[in-house]
């Protein structure tokens, strides 16, 4: 294929937030890629903090977690999952960024006195932005989703940015899909299309016109509904997207693509490429809906009445399910209704697994030592990520080890047993996130554990967002009572994976093994945990 110029395709959001932009973008690039064409996604965060790193998940979902450290919006998760391309910090960009970069410019003397200005000033480095995340790769495609919704004023610099390159490249060059909602009324028994048309007028009073128009619905939308809208909007009918709830978001792309969504960008833009083939997808989206099993996994953390906190632990489950050609139901355990064992028979009692799951803070971290114990004492299928692997270390020294008051330094920086503490190196350090392990580290995997009959290979490289470690100190006496140190990092010496030799299986990890999980490649821990969970059910 001749190389070609890169053309960008944006996706705005309009009416209100939560509509699945994210989706919608993850969607089209896989349509894109599928077509034989190189592509990458860009989010564009209109948000002041520099990154979400230190937001609250209750305000903001997961932080997802890239290979170089970046900490980034959790639909970078979906980016990944989708098009199976990492990405770095160049596909995430903020206006606290933005703004941070002018700044430190500005007071660097780069702009030589000049009075610094939304326009020209912000826009050029939003410009500046987008363009580079297409280097050194030179994709053929570049799509920049934009959060929030047109009318935000958060928003404006960023489609002011859109309108100048759109003028700048052209149409050929520069595709803009709208994502709208179509609220359906009981009482009419009709679908409304007003707020897409206000939603355009607004983006028309800045200077762009949508392309195309994804239309959000929980029903089918009729074609006299999308003859409406094409007319009002000035997009052809054709380009008016039916975008209806589905069962899972992987059936995103095949609905998109039974709509032509994927030819009408690539004639638009001029792509050349091959026809798209979503067979893969296709299989994929079958054996979710046809499993032969059927099992309940319960994540047990604090931030269970907000789902988006573990996004990409919940997509995991989706990927390995269908690996183990099983449906795995998920049952949401708040770790701060565990304080006794017969609390924990109670809350856990039924599960076929336990999946204790990362976080920060002191709430709930007792329920986790619990869910630990009652794992190992029951031979449930365990698997521990992050704080899930420190709390259960804890329960191991204090209940098999006898050090009864073995704590993490993050909760009690008296305990006489720091089982769990900062290295050395971390102690001065006072500015927040500076004492992170972020970002991709190597870890060498013992043969002959459960962790290498998951991997299958010696050296891995996994995802990290933590501060404090297992204490090196304590490692003769937790592997003398039966832990298993089954992955090390080489460089630190730091405990990566540990595992229980007297358990069917019980595995704890220090990373993320859920940010590289993929619809096509389950992340090899959770495939092994979910056919392990299976085998306990089945022979139970």
């Amino acid at each position: 294929m001749p190389k070609s110029k890169t053309k960008y395709v944006f996706v705005l959001g309009g009416v209100m937030s939560g509509l699945g932009k994210g989706i919608a973008s993850a969607s089209i690039g896989y349509l894109m890629k599928s077509r034989g064409l190189r592509v990458t996604i860009m989010k564009l965060d209109p948000y002041l903090n520099v990154d979400p790193g230190t937001m609250n998940p209750y305000q903001h979902g997961e932080v997802f977690v890239l290979d170089d450290g970046s900490e980034t919006d959790l639909d970078l998760g979906h980016y990944e999952r989708f098009i199976d391309v990492n990405m770095d910090k160049r596909n995430n960009a903020t206006t606290g960024q933005i703004y941070q970069s002018v700044l430190d410019r500005e007071r660097e003397g780069d702009y030589l006195g000049q009075t610094i200005q939304i326009i020209p000033h912000i826009t050029d480095e939003l410009t500046r932005r987008i363009r580079a995340v297409n280097q050194p790769h030179r994709y053929d495609v570049v799509i920049c989703e934009v959060g929030g919704t047109i009318g935000d004023i958060e928003s404006q610099p960023f489609l002011e940015t859109i309108r100048q390159m759109r003028l700048e490249i052209g149409r050929e060059s520069c595709f803009v899909a709208h994502v709208t909602l179509l609220p359906y009324i009981d009482a009419s028994e009709e679908l409304k299309t007003k707020p897409t048309q206000h939603s355009v007028m607004k983006m028309r009073e800045i200077g762009l016109e949508p392309d195309m128009i994804l239309c959000r619905s929980d029903r089918a939308i009729p074609a006299s509904v999308k003859k409406k809208i094409s007319l009002f909007c000035s997009v052809p009918q054709s380009n008016v997207v039916e975008a209806r709830d589905v069962d899972t978001i992987y059936e995103v792309p095949l609905r998109l693509y039974k709509q032509d969504v994927g030819q009408i960008i690539a004639e638009q833009l001029q792509l050349d490429g091959k026809s798209a083939d979503i067979s893969k997808l296709e299989l994929f989206i079958e054996r979710f809906k046809n499993p032969t099993h059927e099992l309940t996994i319960g994540l047990c953390g604090k931030y269970t009445e907000l789902p988006d906190a573990y996004k990409s632990v919940i997509e995991a489950f989706i990927h390995s399910g269908v690996e183990n050609d099983a449906r795995v139901h998920i049952r949401w355990i708040n770790t701060e209704l565990l304080n006794s064992d017969e609390e924990s028979e109670e809350h856990l009692g039924e599960l076929d697994g336990i999946l204790v799951l990362p976080g920060f803070g002191d709430r709930g971290t007792e329920g986790k030592v619990y869910c630990a114990k009652y794992a190992r004492e029951n031979d449930v299928p365990y698997l521990g990520i992050c704080l899930g692997l420190q709390m259960a270390v804890v329960e191991f020294a204090r209940n098999v080890c006898g050090l009864t008051r073995a704590n993490s330094t993050e909760f009690n920086r008296r305990t006489p047993d720091p089982v769990i503490a900062l290295m050395p190196s971390q102690l001065k350090v006072k500015k927040k996130g500076a004492t992170m392990r972020l970002g991709a580290y190597d870890c060498n995997v013992s043969a002959g554990t459960k962790a290498y009959a998951a991997y299958r290979k010696k050296k891995i490289s996994e995802r990290h967002r933590h501060r404090y470690e297992v204490n090196n100190d304590y490692r003769k006496i937790l592997e003398k009572r039966g832990m298993l140190f089954s992955g090390i990092n080489p460089e630190l010496g730091l405990a990566e994976i540990i595992e229980l030799k007297d358990h069917p299986w019980f595995v704890m990890c220090q990373f993320h093994p859920e940010l590289k999980s993929r619809v096509e490649k389950a992340h090899p821990l959770f495939r092994e945990f979910v056919k392990a969970s299976l085998n306990y059910k089945l022979a139970s």
